[in-house]
């Protein structure tokens, strides 16, 4: 199956299928806790029967989706140590105290609270209760932070010193957390997780409203997730934009291999929409572009200079196609997104949002797409950093743990086994809660609207606890 391949190509292959898995738990579950925030706080404010069904109705999928998050982003970190223990002992004491600060920080505050907020909300009170909604909202943010903040400092390294042993060491930890590209990443993946979220429950809306377009719940999601969509997709173009001319600045080979400029321009660049890049023959066939139009998105002029993959050794030259493609699916998606935020704005003004069977079905359909969008950008992001797993300071091939191929093919296989069997069952759990209908009625945990009992006569317990 892994004929030909090499240990560190297996290596790779194996944290990148993991890592596959994983991103996508986090990335919906961040946008996940805050929407439950949300929710919560509008049935405080409003006393609306529907805000707390819709709230004990995607708290099930964020319990499970959680769950799974952290199940396979554990399998990862024993990674470091047994595929890439030289890459550990290199960056360790830099990387080692940001992954530690996640773990004091944003783990210990999601599990110190999110029982309160599974089970709690007539044990503690419902004011108390949507403060536990808060912090893991909150924690699953500061978990970005510093994951965001390790891994943008591979990207764009800075704040170091190298010790006698050849380690990285912080010289300045402001400028190692706060490297050249992480707010632009923070900023990036954050308005990511928000997006894939709304896509997913602005497509359980719509697939419900398909049936029945009178139901109370489906008509509130899908509203919310279609005004994030059509605030927020505009906004993320704008960031990734912003992001692209950060990275430009300290990732230049990044860029051309996302670009596809293997040559170099000297009066203005030209953007090249699609094509197939042939690394060998070092030139994108069939290209289809806009002339200069490269130059202006990326330098603002037309005739600005741009240089190419020429100007790089070949052998620090990342894999072009899969950058250059992987590139064009995320921006592809976010336009879509984008496409989709706008026709629900013209259906909200026409009064047809809830009975528009074309719109329903373009939601229904762009449900996958923040998922796609994530994993294309994560991709686009770390093979566009090859060859270096430290950005110009330490090599890939140089990071590797000393083993066998056949060794690690074993574990990858393994890995590949398990994780399809027990993810694919997880999903399928997920997509089973999304396609049961939300309760439509009105009627509170205890029969009384929270802006009336919060705080003074909790609910009945029973009937909240059936409910979460």
């Amino acid at each position: 199956m892994f004929e030909g391949w090499d240990a560190v190509v297996l290596a790779r292959a194996q944290f990148a299928f993991t890592m596959s898995f994983h991103i996508v738990f986090p990335a919906f579950s961040i946008g996940l806790a805050s929407y439950l925030a949300v929710l919560e706080a509008l049935w405080l404010w409003t006393g609306r029967e529907v805000f707390i069904n819709l709230f004990n109705y995607w708290l099930k999928i964020f319990a499970v989706a959680f769950g799974m998050g952290v199940v396979s982003g554990i399998v990862m970190s024993y990674q470091f140590g047994t595929n890439w223990s030289v890459f550990s002992d290199k960056t360790g004491p830099v990387i080692g105290p940001l992954m530690a600060y996640e773990v004091l920080t944003a783990f210990f505050l999601e599990a110190g609270f999110l029982g309160v907020m599974l089970f709690g909300l007539e044990r503690v009170g419902h004011r108390l209760h949507f403060v536990a909604t808060l912090m893991v909202a909150v924690g699953t943010l500061i978990s970005a932070f510093w994951i965001l903040s390790a891994n943008s400092w591979m990207q764009t390294p800075a704040g170091y010193a190298v010790n006698a042993d050849g380690q990285f060491v912080a010289a300045d930890w402001l400028k190692v957390i706060f490297n050249p590209s992480f707010p632009y990443r923070l900023v990036h993946m954050v308005l990511a997780a928000y997006l894939t979220t709304a896509l997913v429950v602005g497509a359980v809306g719509a697939f419900h409203l398909l049936r029945d377009r009178h139901l109370a719940g489906p008509r509130v999601m899908f509203s919310m997730a279609m005004w994030m969509a059509t605030l927020v997709a505009p906004i993320q173009i704008v960031a990734g934009d912003q992001h692209g001319l950060n990275t430009l600045e300290h990732q230049p080979v990044k860029i051309m291999a996302m670009e596809g400029h293997f040559e170099s321009h000297k009066h203005g660049a030209p953007l090249v929409l699609f094509g197939l890049p042939d690394q060998a023959a070092g030139k994108v066939k069939y290209a289809v572009e806009v002339p200069k139009l490269g130059s202006l998105i990326l330098k603002h002029s037309l005739d600005a200079p741009l240089a190419g993959l020429d100007t790089v050794p070949r052998q620090d030259w990342p894999p072009v196609p899969i950058t250059f493609w992987s590139f064009r699916i995320m921006v592809g998606m976010g336009f879509l997104m984008m496409g989709l935020g706008l026709l629900s704005l013209w259906a909200r003004f026409r009064g047809t949002l809830y009975h528009s069977r074309l719109l329903h079905m373009f939601a229904l359909a762009m449900a996958p797409s923040g998922f796609i969008a994530v994993l294309a950008g994560w991709v686009t992001t770390e093979t566009g950093r090859q060859p270096f797993t430290v950005y110009g300071l330490l090599r890939t091939v140089d990071a590797a743990s000393p083993l066998a191929a056949p060794a690690v093919a074993s574990s990858l296989i393994a890995f590949i086994i398990v994780y399809f069997a027990v993810f694919s069952a997880g999903v399928i759990y997920l997509l089973r809660l999304m396609a049961a209908p939300p309760h439509h009625g009105e009627r509170g945990p205890g029969g009384e609207a929270p802006a009336r009992a919060a705080g003074i006569t909790p609910a009945a317990g029973a009937t909240a606890r059936g409910n979460a």
